[in-house]
């Protein structure tokens, strides 16, 4: 972003609003500055610069815009990386409810594809690191966007529990974690481990044959 074009954003964005845009609504806030701004975040990551060493200069510097810019939209470091772990995120689709099994393998290939995605799951590990230690922003974070995937699992499992298709006799929150917690280890805790394919079907299937009820159970 040019000068011109900030200084404009300025005298919008400081704390009156500035003269009608025809056709424009919402804040007058550039969405081209937040961009170039969370961009400049995950560069500068990217480089090898650690979360500590990262300053709101640093950043504004690298987006190429003021740093009364980069506060307005942040108050400070922490909320600016909420933002960036946010921008890594990609919702994933509903479940098409066709089936327990098909559903359940669809989420875990998109954790799969997640994980294939370099930049998101290295990225993700360092913000995730400096965001945990900001317990109102990772709870945030958690409320935001990990509850809503979270759901999205339960809501299958359920569905697989009143088919007789899932026991019902176990804590769904634990049998979630079943299912997405090898898929996590592998993008997550081990950077160079392989992601086949298969992997997804494979781990449903698996746990699938572990939590299906038994003859004498359904009897």
């Amino acid at each position: 972003m040019n000068r011109a074009a900030e200084d404009s954003e300025v005298a919008v964005d400081g704390g009156r609003p500035g003269p009608a845009t025809p056709g424009r609504r919402g804040r007058p806030r550039s969405a081209a500055a937040d961009s170039a701004i969370i961009e400049a975040v995950l560069r500068l990551i990217e480089d090898g610069v650690s979360i500590g060493e990262l300053s709101m200069e640093r950043i504004a510097r690298e987006a190429g815009v003021g740093k009364a810019t980069v506060y307005r939209r942040w108050p400070g470091k922490s909320a600016l990386m909420l933002d960036v772990m946010r921008s890594l995120d990609v919702p994933s689709p509903p479940p098409a409810g066709l089936s327990v099994r098909d559903d359940l393998v669809s989420l875990l290939e998109f954790l799969r594809r997640r994980g294939l995605a370099k930049r998101s799951s290295a990225l993700l590990r360092t913000v995730v690191s400096h965001v945990q230690a900001q317990p109102e922003l990772w709870a945030e974070y958690q409320a935001t966007v990990v509850r809503a995937r979270h759901e999205a699992l339960l809501g299958v499992l359920r569905r697989g529990v009143a088919n007789g298709e899932i026991r019902a006799d176990h804590d769904l929150d634990t049998l979630a974690d079943l299912f997405v917690g090898p898929m996590l280890a592998r993008a997550l805790l081990h950077d160079r481990t392989e992601l086949p394919d298969a992997l997804p079907a494979d781990i449903v299937d698996l746990v699938l044959e572990g939590v299906r009820p038994t003859a004498r159970a359904a009897g």
